[in-house]
């Protein structure tokens, strides 16, 4: 792996750590304010709910973040597999020409 592999893949890395950190701030939010307006519910049942329901967004935001690394490697593959028929078509057309360009340049010697 190069630099500017390991460079993108370093980014990609921070990418996941701030959705994911992002994600887990939204939730810690969303379930304190769901905790504080529960009458009734002693301070450690508001810590176990809390705990419960961050274990729990953690799991869906490495599962989001799968999903769309997942979805990513597969459009990258998809368009490697285009770029290289491309690549393979135009080599081929290429050597086409030169051939047909090498067969004119000879008929024009040969009629001299």
């Amino acid at each position: 792996m190069d630099t500017s592999e390991e460079a993108a893949r370093g980014l990609t890395d921070i990418q996941d750590f701030l959705y994911q950190q992002a994600h887990l701030r939204a939730a810690r939010r969303r379930v304190a304010e769901f905790t504080a307006h529960e009458p009734g519910l002693t301070p450690v049942q508001k810590a176990d709910i809390e705990r419960w329901y961050l274990a729990e967004q953690t799991y869906v935001a490495r599962l989001v973040t799968d999903h769309i690394a997942a979805s990513v490697s597969e459009a990258e593959q998809r368009h490697n597999a285009r770029f290289g028929h491309w690549l393979r078509g135009t080599l081929t057309a290429m050597i086409l020409i030169t051939v047909a360009m090498g067969l004119c340049v000879t008929a024009v010697l040969a009629g001299t």
